[in-house]
């Protein structure tokens, strides 16, 4: 989908990195050695992306770091979209339409850093979770978003990770 949109797989993978979790900070070479693309490439459009003021650019020391500009008017409409360009919303969608009582679905792993490397690390939280459906879930979700799901269940509030759904109400 994002793909049609932006013909650019470098500026695609930046906007995953920052977007996906907008604490998320990095700097040129790290980038180019996680992504695996040259400086030039990654610096382009870090450029670009910082000149709209999509990203936040800082120096520190000799280093130039950057992050998601989470007071731009378009933040969370460009975060929605990244959440559907890796299947995130449909993630939660279909967790919370049979799974029993959620109170928080957490993103571990890559995804939690930003990186798209193909497996989606989830950790359901909750009472009376319906363990049987989620092999099937599983299944169901890999087939509608292309990336590989592990799913983990839990009794109790997690501490680390991306939380993309929370319903801790008393």
């Amino acid at each position: 989908m994002l793909e049609s949109l932006i013909t650019s797989k470098t500026r695609i993978r930046i906007l995953v990195k920052f977007f996906t979790n907008a604490a998320a900070t990095g700097h040129l070479r790290g980038l180019a050695e996680e992504m695996n693309e040259s400086t030039n490439s990654i610096r382009k459009e870090l450029n670009n992306l910082s000149e709209a003021g999509y990203l936040e650019k800082k120096a520190n020391q000799n280093r130039v770091t950057y992050k998601a500009n989470v007071k731009h008017p378009l933040f969370a409409t460009l975060q929605k979209i990244v959440f559907q360009h890796l299947g995130l919303d449909a993630v939660v969608e279909l967790i919370l339409a049979r799974m029993g009582d959620v109170k928080q679905i957490v993103v571990l792993g890559d995804y939690a850093k930003g990186i798209d490397s193909g497996i989606i690390e989830v950790l359901v939280v909750g009472d009376a979770l319906n363990a049987g459906y989620i092999d099937q879930l599983a299944l169901k979700i890999e087939g509608e978003i292309k990336r590989k799901v592990v799913f983990s269940l839990q009794g109790y509030r997690a501490t680390e990770g991306l939380v993309i759904y929370e319903d801790f109400t008393i």
